[in-house]
């Protein structure tokens, strides 16, 4: 699921910046090549019609950023510990193994 939102991410953003670059800045900028082009979109020009499409990817690039985001950190909370499972049949020592004698406490002390 993650690639394939890593993908539409970078297809927004490749999207995303034509669209930026197509609108007229002050400096006119690349916009000046869609001079031609305005009778298609309208008598105002492509200027509305470019700035709805770069608020809509701009809108779905925050959306998929998001979700990213959340896929991200679910797979980041999952370990490859927890898929594990171990199942042993070795027998734990008893306590009584694991005390240590009266005789070994009282060569200790008299050194």
């Amino acid at each position: 699921m993650i690639s394939i939102l890593l993908i539409v991410q970078i297809v927004l953003v490749v999207l995303l910046t034509i669209t930026v670059l197509l609108q007229k800045s002050s400096s006119i900028g690349l916009g000046a090549y869609s001079g031609s082009n305005e009778s298609v979109f309208g008598a105002k020009g492509p200027g509305s019609f470019l700035s709805k499409i770069t608020f809509f990817l701009g809108f779905l690039f925050v959306l998929n950023t998001i979700g990213m985001g959340y896929f991200y950190g679910q797979e980041r909370s999952a370990s490859v510990v927890d898929t594990i499972i171990e199942e042993t049949t070795v027998v734990a020592p008893s306590a009584a193994a694991i005390t240590p004698s009266a005789d070994s406490d009282e060569n200790t002390s008299t050194k």
